[in-house]
């Protein structure tokens, strides 16, 4: 055994060393998208990030960016390092696990062969390393992000279980245990995922212990399940949030009841925990009770771990520039770890997405610390919104009736209800979308990624959906094209997402399509086989680990349709004990072909290198382009270009995670543009993240405020706004009643009050010389006058005032008390205009962002200063480089917004008559963004005809070509779609015929003589051009009609019937059966309206001439048919 333990060891650290190797020089070099800018700035400086918090993972991180010297743009890459290292003892101790598992089958461990010991350790090598190498778990890998660290955790606590598994007859067996207890504690402060190892590791315990159960045995097999998730239940429910909550009853106890310091009740709470817990050791040392020994230091070390998160509240009480949720003390922190600001999801009984609500109960109380009185204020918010119970259920899946996101919309296509019904679901309606979307979409969709192969990386909601007309008519049906899983076998492909061979260039050459043929899947399952029929115990522990990892999250997470971003890395737990039946497969492939009569030795090593080779090196080689991020600056370039399009002491209005956490990182990690201050207008409808918006950070001033910061307190949710006739108010001097008028204070019957804006109609005041000065307004509208930058806030009729939440009384305020005075600069000025209805007029763009100017730019560039930025002070951060991967669903889409950027600053110095300056945009657009790296599509139109217009025709025939080529190409593939998969792509099948047939009309009036004949060559679009024709003449048509209706108004009958007979003649000779439905439809429409209109003032010769015509009959009843239902 001392060889087999020397080989398992060096092999695990070879693993190690193979996986860390990898992920190293696949790392990211800086910042990437989503939330790992925000991790690695808050890793850094030890800040305060979203909730629930990760303060191990910011500790840890805090370690290792210290290795980055004096170099600060190495401190991302330090934190990505950590990931990977991470990443490298989850396969070691996966590898270490596997071997474990597959020893059992050695009925004589000590007597072990050479064969079966090759057979043991290729379990281990091939089962660790196709996971190492796994879709999921690599792209978690080579980010500053947690879910690296949570996988490491979990191996290292399912490692732990089988180590003590091993070891549990040892005197000092509790090691382990306590061991596990402490790493649940501590990866509290890193992710909840690992305590779904707990129930794995507590049927491992009880087969252990209790090996020979012969009474009882379902009932006890039951109860342990029981024990296990109610450990699970007190961890997450009592452990978690109680020693928070009853560390803020004492506070408030001690400071409003006896008049305590701050603080005070908090240390005594402590103390007595510290006490009890040290009384309970004596007490059950003493007594001789080892089961509440082991129990008590169990939860001893979960607490030890837990206090990770006391590093929150210390850094939250340095007032960090990052700062969410400002978790300061006991009661702040409980809302903090209860992620409060998130909402509710209901999981056991709720509403359907139709419910109505019918009330909304009090929340629970939340306490502000108050200075002057040295008390806690308590303040209450709405809480829990109670629905009809007409339109509830149990197990609720379709409960969100956000249609600003579609998920009405994508909850009655995934379960089957027609269009436009607003009747309740039936459960089984409901049932249809929790297995069609939740389980098979969100979960079944990505274990196939990762162990049969995957289509293309573009991000798919599963189901065609457009309001774009073309494209609807695939609305409902299965998105064939995007984000599937496959194969990679085109047979098996083909049935199922339609032809797999002569794909277009774009999906073909997809870095994110990975084909394994299902060989991963295939071991995995025979890995499971084997172990369910050799250790059917051991079978199920792992299952319960692949489980509890994976479809029990889908229960608990109960996902709405339409997900910002692909959802895999949350199930990286259930593909990791995949992993492990995937090692297994070689040991029950080595077993199951003993048989032949070759040398054992041998058997042994070829099935080891054929699965090695046939899963995780085809993985490897596989998912490496995909995987591989070295190299690209994207985020940390983007994030400065945003920042450097800004004046100095700007403020810049953001909105989501990629506009801000980039931005975040830029500022706290290197520094980049610290004078500007980044708003994010999501977060500002906090009262913590508002009351912060009035200090200094770094360089940049507090924000102009002229409400005190106690108006968007805690529990000073909404204002109101109620519509008046009166003139225009400065917005300052509104406010300023509102802080001094009793009259703008409204009283509800539970007592609360709201304040009330006496007015909707504001104006901003501001002096134009002054602006002028400052390039903010035209020098030529220069006068004596006062300028005003004039807005209201829309009121509905049917309501007596409209709500303003937080955030937007905030903008109000920040806007009126600016007056223009510091620049304000917003992503997306359309999330604004609630406030501001018509700021849409009052932006210009300088470089990537929109100023807010008092003169209606109506969005125009500030050309000048944007041409400057875009072709001398911008970089991409690598999006040419061929060798960098671009995803689609956030790389990519930027970049095609950065090449249309160009395209419009082009068209703007066209106007201005500097074609120079022009092209040299256009050209930095191609050659920064090339076709290459992002094809040419429908939205780069414009930067052709821009091509045309500032006289290259040679660079615009090109892009022209490009896009033609590529909808050629996605036009004959749709072609060999059949039966319901061609209904599938028939909206895009339609929107290429119209974007053919668009690009015909360019080239035409460009005179491209070959382009034009190339697209006529398409069938498909010379009917789209010839029903565009024809429509074209139908509208003059339609004004002849008009004409002719007036003649007979009037009395000229004769000229009258000879128009309409005109008409008839064209119609019957031009627009009968034409093909196109919308075409007949309209020409039925044309001859019912002829014929009314003769009918009413007597024109027999035209209805004999449409009567004397059978098809013409035919038409006149199809068109009266759809006047009626009109």
């Amino acid at each position: 055994m001392k060889r087999y333990n020397l080989i398992n060891n060096v092999l695990g650290w070879v693993v190690f060393l193979v996986a860390s190797i990898v992920y190293l020089l696949t790392a990211e070099p800086t910042a990437s998208w989503w939330d790992c800018g925000e991790y690695i700035a808050t890793a850094d400086k030890l800040q305060v990030g979203h909730p629930p918090g990760a303060p191990t993972f910011q500790l840890i991180g805090s370690l290792f960016s210290n290795f980055a010297g004096s170099d600060v743009t190495k401190i991302a890459y330090t934190i990505n390092a950590m990931s990977a290292i991470c990443s490298g003892f989850t396969i070691l101790f996966l590898f270490w696990s596997i071997t474990m598992l597959a020893k059992k089958f050695v009925k004589k461990p000590e007597e072990m062969t050479t064969a079966q010991m090759i057979a043991v350790f290729g379990s281990g090598l091939v089962g660790s390393l196709a996971y190492a190498f796994s879709d999921t778990f690599w792209y978690s890998a080579v980010e500053g992000e947690v879910y690296a660290m949570s996988s490491c955790f979990t191996a290292i606590v399912f490692w732990a279980i089988l180590k003590w598994e091993s070891q549990a007859d040892d005197t000092h067996n509790l090691r382990w245990l306590l061991l596990i207890a402490f790493l649940i504690g501590i990866s509290i402060g890193v992710h909840l995922l690992n305590l779904l190892a707990i129930p794995a590791v507590t049927y491992v315990y009880y087969f252990k212990k209790f090996p020979h159960v012969e009474k009882n045995k379902k009932k006890k097999f039951l109860l342990v399940g029981v024990i296990s998730m109610v450990l699970v239940a007190f961890i997450l429910y009592f452990v978690v949030p109680y020693i928070v909550i009853l560390a803020g009853k004492f506070e408030i106890f001690f400071t409003n009841s006896l008049n305590a310091p701050f603080n005070t009740g908090t240390i005594v709470y402590f103390v007595l925990l510290i006490a009890a817990i040290a009384f309970g050791l004596y007490y059950s040392t003493k007594k001789n009770k080892p089961v509440l020994n082991a129990s008590i230091l169990s939860l001893l070390f979960i607490l030890v771990g837990y206090t990770t998160f006391l590093v929150l509240v210390i850094r939250a009480n340095a007032n960090t520039p990052i700062n969410e949720n400002a978790p300061k003390d006991a009661t702040a922190l409980l809302t903090y770890l209860n992620r409060e600001q998130y909402g509710d999801t209901p999981l056991f009984y709720g509403q359907y997405y139709n419910a109505t609500p019918i009330e909304q109960k009090d929340g629970s109380p939340k306490y502000i610390k108050d200075t002057v009185s040295k008390k806690y204020i308590e303040v209450r918010q709405g809480g829990k919104v109670v629905y009809d119970e007409k339109n509830t259920t149990i197990f609720p899946r379709m409960y969100s009736n956000d249609e600003s996101r579609n998920h009405p919309v994508y909850y009655k296509m995934w379960s089957g209800i027609k269009e436009g019904s607003d009747r309740k679901p039936t459960f089984a309606e409901n049932l249809t979308y929790f297995f069609r979307y939740q389980v098979n979409h969100m979960y079944w969709r990505y274990f196939m990624w990762n162990f049969a192969g995957r289509q293309n990386d573009i991000q798919s909601f599963g189901l065609n959906y457009s309001g774009y007309q073309p494209m609807s008519e695939s609305n409902g049906t299965k998105d064939l094209l995007h984000g599937n899983w496959i194969t990679g076998i085109n047979f098996i492909d083909a049935w199922r997402l339609g032809p797999q061979t002569d794909l277009p260039e774009d999906l073909a050459n997809n870095k994110g399509k990975n084909r394994l043929f299902c060989l991963p899947l295939l071991l995995g399952i025979a890995g499971l086989v084997f172990q369910i029929r050799r250790k059917p115990k051991d079978a199920f522990v792992v299952f319960l680990l692949f489980f509890m990892t994976g479809l029990a999250i889908v229960l608990y997470l109960n996902q709405p349709p339409c997900q910002p971003r692909e959802r895999d890395y949350a199930y990286a737990g259930s593909f990791y004990a995949f992993a492990i039946w995937i090692g297994l497969g070689v040991y029950g492939l080595y077993e199951w072909i003993r048989k032949i009569k070759i040398d054992e030795t041998i058997k042994a090593a070829v099935v080891t290198v054929v699965c090695f080779f046939a899963v995780p090196m085809l993985m490897a080689c596989q998912e490496w382009d995909d995987h591989d991020r070295s190299g690209r600056y994207m985020t940390r370039e983007f994030a400065r270009n945003y920042l450097e399009s800004c004046e100095p002491n700007a403020i810049l209005i953001t909105f989501g995670d990629n506009d801000t956490f980039p931005l975040w990182y830029a500022q706290e990690v290197e520094g980049i543009r610290t004078d500007v201050r980044v708003l994010n207008y999501t977060l500002s409808g906090m009262h913590w993240y508002v009351e912060q918006l009035y200090n200094k950070v770094y360089k940049a001033d507090k924000l102009p405020f002229t409400l005190d910061k106690s108006y968007y307190r805690l529990g000073a949710d909404v204002s109101l706004v109620v519509p008046s006739d009166a003139p225009y108010q400065d917005v300052r001097s509104v406010l300023k009643e509102l802080m001094t008028n009793p009259q703008t204070t409204m009283f509800q019957p539970n007592g609360d009050s709201l304040k009330v804006l006496p007015t909707n109609n504001f104006y901003i005041p501001f002096n134009k010389a002054k602006m002028a000065a400052k390039g903010i307004y035209p020098q030529e509208l220069v006068d004596e006058q006062e300028g005003r930058v004039e807005f209201s806030i829309n009121v509905r009729e049917d309501y007596k005032y409209e709500q303003l939440i937080r955030n937007e009384l905030m903008l109000l305020d920040i806007l009126g008390t600016n007056a223009f005075e510091r620049p304000i600069y917003v992503m997306n000025p359309r999330y604004l205009q609630k406030v501001f209805p018509n700021i849409a007029e009052y932006v210009r763009q300088e470089g990537l962002v929109y100023r807010i100017v008092p003169y209606k730019a109506n969005g125009a560039f500030a050309t000048q200063k944007s041409y400057e930025l875009m072709t001398k002070k911008f970089a991409w951060g690598g999006v040419n480089d061929p060798d960098v991967y671009l995803e689609e669903a956030v790389s990519i889409n930027n970049s095609r917004n950065m090449r249309q950027n160009h395209a419009l600053l082009a068209n703007r110095l066209i106007a201005s008559g500097e074609n120079t300056k022009a092209l040299e945009v256009l050209q930095k657009a191609v050659k920064e963004f090339p076709d290459s790296k992002l094809h040419f599509d429908r939205f780069d139109i414009a930067l052709a005809e821009s091509f045309y217009k500032a006289g290259d025709k040679k660079s615009a025939q090109d892009v022209l070509t490009k896009i033609a080529d590529h909808y050629i190409q996605h036009l004959n593939y749709y072609n060999r779609f059949k039966g319901k998969k061609a209904k599938s792509v028939e909206g895009e099948r339609l929107l290429s015929c119209y974007i053919l047939a668009e690009i015909r009309d360019i080239a035409e009036r460009y005179g491209m003589k070959e382009m034009v004949s190339k697209i006529d060559s398409v069938p498909e679009v010379l009917a789209i051009n010839k029903a565009n024709k024809m429509r074209g003449e139908m509208d003059a048509m339609i004004s002849s009609m008009n004409q002719a209706a007036t003649l007979a108004q009037s009395g000229e009958r004769e000229q009258s019937t000879e128009m309409f007979m005109q008409i008839v003649n064209t119609i019957k000779s031009d627009y009968l059966n034409t093909g196109n439905s919308q075409i007949d439809e309209q020409a039925g429409n044309m001859l019912a309206f002829v014929f009314s209109v003769s009918q009413r003032y007597g024109l027999d010769m035209v209805m004999q001439q449409i009567q004397s015509d059978q098809q013409l009959m035919q038409l006149l009843s199809q068109g009266m048919q759809t006047m009626q239902q009109q």
